[in-house]
């Protein structure tokens, strides 16, 4: 009887740990939370721009580069994590003047035939509410400086496995960095170009399987 009554002693609480107390099923363990899988975005350049200015005497002249694919790695929901690439063909140049645009194709400014791709690789994203600042490579003329692109998401839109992604953002280099140097003096004085170049770059990208 001695033997029985101490085993009932050991039995009882885990019995009671097992069914809780007063039948009541033992608490279960909280489900751990599973990360977000990136979500990979091509980008649709015929809804995309990637256009700069640039001081010409006492105005500015603006263009844009006609050929270009990029992709996005990024969770709406934490951009923090994202990246993106962007591989322009310098080639495609185009500021509304063949004349001018050959120029700029030429060993003068871009070198196209020697540096026919300029190459945008992401390094980090830092994210303040709405507002983002990717911090990435730029390489021209096989020259790479870091930059940093400022600008912000605008819009997530569409069904799941279909949505598209929106970006706007902007950024300024100096082109004497990458040797992009050619300039002449001004009848008036001073330089015909600026050597500051304004870039700006509006993204529509479209969700990838």
């Amino acid at each position: 009887m001695r033997v029985r009554g101490m085993m009932a002693v050991v039995m009882v609480p885990a019995l009671m740990l097992s069914a809780g107390v007063g039948g009541a099923r033992a608490a279960e363990a909280p489900p751990v939370a599973v990360a977000a899988a990136p979500v990979r975005w091509r980008i649709d350049t015929s809804h995309s721009e990637l256009t700069f200015r640039i001081r010409h005497l006492v105005s500015r002249v603006s263009g844009q580069f006609n050929q270009w694919s990029g992709t996005l790695v990024a969770d709406p929901a934490s951009l923090a994590g994202g990246s993106v690439e962007v591989d322009i063909q310098t080639a495609s140049i185009d500021t509304n003047n063949e004349r001018r645009d050959t120029h700029l194709r030429s060993d003068d400014f871009f070198d196209a035939p020697n540096h026919p791709v300029i190459t945008f690789r992401s390094t980090r994203v830092a994210v303040a509410g709405r507002e983002l600042r990717v911090h990435g490579n730029l390489t021209i003329r096989g020259v790479t400086r870091p930059v940093v692109l400022e600008g912000e998401m605008t819009e997530v839109s569409g069904a799941a496995g279909k949505r598209r992604i929106g970006f706007e953002a902007q950024t300024t280099i100096d082109r004497m960095d990458y040797g992009v140097s050619w300039n002449r003096a001004a009848e008036a004085g001073g330089a015909v170009l600026g050597d500051e170049v304004r870039i700006s770059i509006a993204i529509s990208a479209v969700e990838q399987p």
